[in-house]
């Protein structure tokens, strides 16, 4: 059995959960997601919770089953908590800033970098004197949240010699040393 799939997944107070075929809807304070899943699973709403359940014990089957059950619980949460990322840049002269859903990014390049965010995802660039500039991102789409902050990751991933680029705040990043410090 599925451990994750078996687990039923509580609704919190001001959250409205809605199965219509294989279709199911997730309302609350934060705002509203939907999710298709798969017609072989069952899934029913239940004296506040969500539970799922399987027709076999069939590898995709089980498979599905726990991966749909984390996507109903990734919306329950982002619709009444919401998610939240934050990310730092690091290196001599990288900037961020934000103005409305664009961003825009100073990363040692020639040019800077806009980037158009989602009206779903939004967006806080900090900067601090004596401290990396940070972007803050929040969104109540986890799926969507995290694609945003690849692409932004994507465009100066941190690298190992000095540690610059853009990173997660408490990623830790593995340093090599450099050439000079190799065996005479």
């Amino acid at each position: 059995m599925s451990r994750i799939g078996k687990a039923p997944i509580e609704i919190p107070a001001g959250v409205t959960v809605t199965v219509n075929g294989d279709n199911v809807t997730v309302k609350g304070p934060k705002g509203e997601l939907s999710q298709k899943v798969n017609p072989d699973l069952t899934v029913k709403v239940e004296d506040g919770h969500v539970v799922l359940t399987r027709p076999s014990d069939d590898r995709e089957h089980r498979a599905q089953h726990g991966l749909y059950r984390a996507l109903i619980h990734n919306m329950v949460v982002g619709v009444s908590q919401g998610y939240r990322k934050e990310m730092e840049l690091v290196g001599v002269g990288y900037r961020a800033s934000s103005e409305g859903q664009v961003l825009e990014l100073s990363l040692g390049f020639s040019h800077a970098i806009f980037i158009k965010l989602p009206k779903e995802v939004k967006v806080e660039a900090k900067t601090e004197r004596n401290k990396n500039p940070l972007i803050i991102l929040e969104s109540d789409d986890k799926q969507l949240l995290g694609q945003v902050c690849a692409k932004i990751r994507s465009l100066r991933k941190p690298e190992p010699y000095k540690g610059k680029g853009i990173k997660f705040v408490g990623e830790v990043i593995r340093r090599k040393s450099g050439k000079s410090a190799g065996a005479k």
